[in-house]
């Protein structure tokens, strides 16, 4: 993952050059680096080990090599104090380490730890996602390396050594090799684990929408068709108040049941944004309260004939047919002109059939009802993989007709779960 320019660039180079507005980009540390914590614990026990085992192998090594004195253990310090810093500036932790290990060779002092240094400087250099940085810096220590051990020993000390073989070259670069190896490893598997939590934050948004749509379906679907029914009976009322207060008595009572029905069914649509793995509180409609629907309809001045009988549904399924007739019988009283609907239910080849039909004229623009309840309907019809058609007929009214499948997929019947 790639660091984030901070402004500015190291105190001798405000801003950095014009080239690098915002600092050279290996200067640069992540807002996530900043606020991590100091690795003093791993770099303390690294610079510990790094000094006992280069004074191990300078015991081995006596005669081949220059002994370790205050200027090598200064070098080593320093490579591996640099690591303090390999979560902040990891470019400049790898070269800076390269260097202090190209320095501790060249100077003649004996082989050991201090490649450890130069690797875990490397190995958060390549994590963070600098590989060309950790590459070049593992290039130059290799070069330095070469040039001291095959040409440039003869100006450095300890005098009179002779040119290294070849052969202790290939380990070399065969750990080398490894290093990196593991470091684009580790690298691609952080990229991999970032790119999960990406698409698993990506997944809950998008559940949290679907989510939101679905109550928002559902509100709509409730509040439309009892507000409907409470607005004719709120004119009834009125009309009848003077000169007959019985029957608007009766349209009062109408808009009490009507709005408690409605309140009951708003506080189950958000029972929902309780703590998830909460039961519901109520079962969710079905094709079975369809005698309640036609009740409330006929307050409504609505005449309902109800055609077939309703088989038993998947909870999903029966959920959404009960919905959509709720909201077609909505739209005749609210868009139609017509006293009398017919309701016909029929099951055939593994579907569920509802047939919604008045016979208009239509009272407005929006025929059959507005765009959002239509667009609701068939929302509700395709996530079962059903379909729905709604139209004006050819001998006048308009009809609703849905096809919803008596079996949902596994993943629908997981949304279905969710739904209710």
């Amino acid at each position: 993952m790639e660091e984030r320019g901070r402004p500015g660039g190291p105190p001798w180079w405000p801003g950095g050059p014009p080239r690098w507005p915002g600092g050279p980009p290996w200067w640069t540390r992540s807002d996530e680096d900043a606020g991590s914590r100091w690795p003093w614990r791993s770099t303390l026990l690294l610079t510990v080990f790094v000094l006992v085992g280069t004074n191990a192998a300078a015991r081995l090594q006596e005669g081949e090599h220059a002994s370790v004195d205050l200027f090598a253990r200064v070098l080593l310090l320093l490579g591996s104090g640099l690591l303090l810093w390999r979560q902040r500036y990891p470019v400049l932790v790898a070269f800076g380490t390269a260097a202090a290990a190209m320095v501790y060779l060249g100077a003649g002092y004996p082989y050991g730890p201090v490649f450890l240094t130069v690797a875990l400087g490397c190995f958060s250099a390549i994590v963070s996602g600098h590989r060309k940085a950790a590459w070049g810096a593992v290039g130059m220590l290799w070069a330095g390396h070469v040039l001291v051990a095959h040409w440039l020993y003869q100006w450095l000390p300890p005098s009179g050594d002779d040119a290294a073989a070849w052969g202790p070259e290939v380990p070399v670069a065969a750990w080398i090799v490894a290093i990196v190896a593991v470091s684009e490893l580790a690298r691609v598997r952080r990229e991999q684990w970032a790119r999960e939590r990406a698409e698993r934050a990506q997944a809950a948004r998008r559940r949290a929408d679907e989510e939101r749509l679905r109550i928002a379906r559902e509100l709509h679907d409730v509040l439309a068709h009892s507000i409907s029914v409470i607005n004719v009976q709120a004119g009834v009322g009125l009309a009848l108040l003077d000169s007959d207060p019985e029957q608007a008595r009766t349209a009062l009572t109408t808009i009490k049941a009507a709005s408690k029905e409605a309140l009951g069914e708003v506080r189950q649509v958000l029972d929902t944004l309780r703590t998830p793995g909460d039961a519901p509180r109520a079962p969710a409609p079905g094709l079975d309260r369809l005698p309640e629907l036609v009740e409330q309809a006929a307050g409504a001045g609505l005449t309902v004939q109800v055609e077939g009988k309703a088989p038993s549904l998947p909870p999903g399924t029966d959920l959404a047919a009960f919905r959509i007739v709720q909201e077609a019988l909505t739209n005749v009283v609210r868009h139609s002109g017509s006293r009398h609907a017919r309701v016909h239910l029929e099951q055939a080849a593994g579907v569920m059939r509802l047939r919604i039909d008045d016979d208009g004229p239509a009272t407005g623009a929006d025929a059959g009802g507005s765009g959002n309840g239509l667009a609701g309907m068939r929302e509700r019809a395709a996530a079962l993989g059903g379909t729905i058609e709604a139209g004006p007929r050819a001998d006048g009214g308009f009809r609703v007709l849905a096809v919803l499948p008596l079996r949902t997929s596994p993943a629908k019947s997981h949304e279905v779960k969710e739904d209710r």
